[in-house]
């Protein structure tokens, strides 16, 4: 492993951290093993609530960012239907409730089936979408209304994968594009079945060619890091340079004492 040169790799973010936390444990264990600050960034921003894969990028790797941000991405996640919160998921309590008897497993399945390909969708208002400068979640959080406008985004796969009629929750497996927001499409989803919906459990369980599976365990980010073969490429580049430096510096002390020699005699 580089982490000057650059890697790019994938943790598994635990529920209830913010992607920047996550981010800056991970740099501050590698910069403690490597002896020196590195430099890090990540490919997507998981909500908080969120877990899953996480894309983590170091030293000239973080030039790929933007571009590993548009690589597709997989979720799963679960809907409690017939309510909402205002960030559309648990982070707030519950404030509308709706009628949910209309609703059946095979009315959610017709429904989700508009939800494939290019649609509009309007982002969640406590989110890190910028207005006028300012993060839309801070101007919520300081009491400001917030209006944002619909943006196309490409939803290629969803299906349920489980639903509850007792307790009226539906879970669901997504394949999408670059900004597509879950929380959203459990908004939309809700009120397309005349009721409401919010997001009880998400996690990205794909992004680009990193899955779930193979992510680095967070809570053992320092067993991995310490099983690990550490290179450093740029440093071995400048190994050299000081050799010769060296050389010249004795070569030019040895010149000194032969000239000092011949004078004395």
């Amino acid at each position: 492993m580089d982490f000057r040169k650059g890697e790019i790799i994938a943790i598994d973010k635990p529920y209830r951290m913010s992607s920047f936390g996550a981010l800056a444990h991970v740099r501050y264990l590698l910069s403690k093993k490597l002896g020196y600050k590195v430099k890090i960034g990540h490919a997507g921003t998981l909500d908080p609530l969120a877990t899953g894969v996480l894309v983590l990028c170091t030293g000239k790797c973080t030039k790929q960012i933007e571009q590993l941000q548009t690589h597709t991405k997989e979720y799963t996640a679960t809907l409690q239907l017939g309510a909402t919160t205002a960030s559309y998921d648990k982070e707030h309590s519950v404030n509308h409730t709706y009628p949910t008897k209309h609703i059946t497993r095979e009315l959610v399945e017709e429904t989700l089936k508009q939800f494939v390909g290019e649609i509009q969708q309007v982002p969640p208002t406590y989110s890190a979408v910028k207005v006028n400068g300012d993060r839309s979640y801070a101007l919520r959080r300081a009491g400001e209304e917030v209006q944002l406008k619909p943006k196309t985004v490409r939803v290629d796969e969803i299906e349920l994968t489980d639903y509850d009629d007792e307790a009226k929750t539906a879970s669901i497996r997504v394949v999408c594009g670059k900004g597509t927001y879950i929380r959203s499409l459990a908004r939309d989803i809700g009120r397309a079945l005349n009721s409401g919906a919010f997001l009880t459990a998400l996690r990205r369980t794909k992004a680009g060619s990193f899955s779930v599976e193979n992510c680095i365990d967070f809570d053992h980010f320092q067993e991995w890091l310490d099983s690990q073969t550490i290179e450093d490429s740029l440093m071995e580049q400048q190994k050299p340079s000081s050799k010769k430096a060296s050389d010249k510096k004795a070569s030019d002390e040895k010149s000194s004492d032969n000239n000092e020699s011949i004078s004395n005699q």
